[in-house]
């Protein structure tokens, strides 16, 4: 079983930028829903929908989504 869990700073870039989750949500062609599950940690974006997100917010996909944790070996 990995311990890898993906974090993110959604919400601190989009208060950064004055971005409701709405706002990001038409952006990126998702749900507010969508957004707040993502940003809460509760669900993982897919890698296109991670990439809409950093480019919505203007930044590299690497200062918006980080992994914590290890993998587990093989």
């Amino acid at each position: 079983m990995s311990s890898a869990v993906l974090r993110n700073t959604i919400r601190r870039l989009r208060f950064e930028k004055s971005m409701t989750q709405e706002e990001l949500a038409l952006r990126t062609g998702v749900s507010r829903q969508t957004i707040m599950s993502i940003e809460r940690g509760d669900t993982n974006p897919s890698v296109l929908l991670a990439f809409k997100i950093a480019s919505a917010l203007e930044a590299p996909i690497t200062e918006v989504f980080s992994m914590e944790g290890t993998l587990v070996p093989v």
